[in-house]
């Protein structure tokens, strides 16, 4: 099961998650950080939804190790992104055209992540933060 933990996050990352959640708080946005590191076998059964016959939808391009949640430093956990979701009464809100997600992408761009929500993203993906390319 992926990791939730902000300490499975890079060092550099994981100051900025703090700074992200106080936002959304103080926002008045009740946020849940739901994925920071997860393994290659994690990221290929990810990678599998949607595809050859598998049920879901494509939820992701990236295969194990090419996935900013596939990062590890001396062999323990050290993720470049991590995935978000707004909670409204206590619930998930998935539903991309609610106003929490643009708040919250405007706050972790202004933090100087990479919110994978953006029109211009790669691939959108409204739940994903991510530190931007040059962090070592």
């Amino acid at each position: 099961m992926a990791s939730r933990r902000l300490e499975d996050l890079h060092p550099d990352l994981q100051p900025l998650a703090h700074s992200f959640l106080r936002r959304c708080t103080d926002a008045g946005l009740d946020v849940l950080i739901y994925c920071t590191y997860r393994s290659g076998a994690e990221q290929d059964q990810l990678y599998a939804q949607g595809r050859k016959g598998n049920p879901g939808p494509i939820v992701t391009n990236a295969r194990a190790g090419q996935s900013a949640h596939n990062f590890t430093i001396q062999n323990r956990p050290a993720a470049r992104a991590f995935d978000a979701v707004p909670m409204v009464g206590g619930k998930p809100q998935w539903d991309q055209k609610h106003p929490h997600w643009q708040i919250m992408g405007r706050i972790g761009t202004e933090l100087g992540l990479n919110w994978y929500g953006k029109p211009t993203a790669p691939f959108r993906e409204f739940p994903h933060f991510e530190l931007p390319r040059g962090y070592q």
